[in-house]
């Protein structure tokens, strides 16, 4: 091969490589960044098999004795979602979260530190899983890695956001929506009802600021065990531990694009 031909080829290789990278920097701005958006797509796949199976496990012994002693559904869902956040792991599924006029349909990690958004929206852990009281903050990104949150600035107040953990179904609507730095913690902050925040970066491809949702919840429907008369695992179930995790509020909010 002559030197001509040689740089001939490279010449190829390296036009070839300009129009791979504007076409993804094309389809990032149109749509979202595709090479990670394959990698969420089969990683929320997983973790939807994996959600399918923590909804189908049985109470374990201690679990059930345990729940028959909690009269009301409320307090049911409360105990579960408080044993479900001191079992799971960071990364691992733990619900799904819906909202139709935000485009979002995703299963729920634990966590919200990068290993675990890049899976799909995380749930904060300074905040509660729904049902146990108080707020429940969930982070996801807008560009990078499904962008499950990329249109969380089309929800709007009096849109309904449905979250579905295994021991309960939980409905809210939509108070505001609100642009914040990435330091302003205390939008996760307790308030003395029932509360659900969505975060993400702001504007689309930037992390200087955050858009927030929020919305207050208006119903919950206990699910799995916390309807109550939940059958005895088989002998042997390992038991989980049952404390109550505690809380830190001094994590920026939001996750990157």
């Amino acid at each position: 091969m002559t030197t001509r031909e040689t740089f001939h080829q490279l010449g190829t290789v390296l036009v070839i490589a300009g129009v791979l990278l504007v076409a993804d920097a094309i389809a990032t701005i149109a749509w979202q960044e595709p090479i990670s958006a394959i990698y969420a797509g089969i990683t929320q796949e997983a973790l939807a098999g994996d959600l399918e199976q923590l909804e189908e496990a049985k109470p374990t012994v201690v679990e059930t004795r345990a729940l028959e002693q909690l009269a009301s559904s409320t307090r049911r869902m409360a105990f579960l979602g408080r044993s479900l956040r001191r079992e799971a792991d960071p990364g691992e599924a733990i619900g799904r979260i819906t909202a139709k006029s935000g485009r979002i349909d995703s299963v729920i990690v634990e966590g919200t530190d990068p290993a675990e958004l890049r899976k799909g929206p995380g749930l904060y852990e300074s905040t509660v899983y729904p049902g146990v009281g108080g707020t429940t903050a969930i982070a996801g990104h807008r560009t990078t890695y499904g962008a499950p949150f990329r249109h969380i600035d089309k929800i709007s107040p009096g849109d309904r956001i449905l979250v579905e953990m295994p021991y309960g179904r939980f409905v809210y609507r939509v108070q505001e929506r609100k642009i914040v730095a990435p330091t302003a913690v205390e939008v996760i902050k307790n308030v003395g009802y029932d509360r659900l925040v969505l975060t993400a970066c702001h504007p689309l491809y930037s992390a200087a600021k955050r858009i927030v949702v929020f919305a207050r919840q208006i119903s919950a429907e206990p699910r799995g065990a916390a309807r109550g008369g939940a059958p005895l695992p088989a002998p042997g179930g390992k038991p989980r531990r049952l404390q109550d995790s505690g809380l830190s509020e001094d994590a920026p909010v939001g996750a990157g694009p």
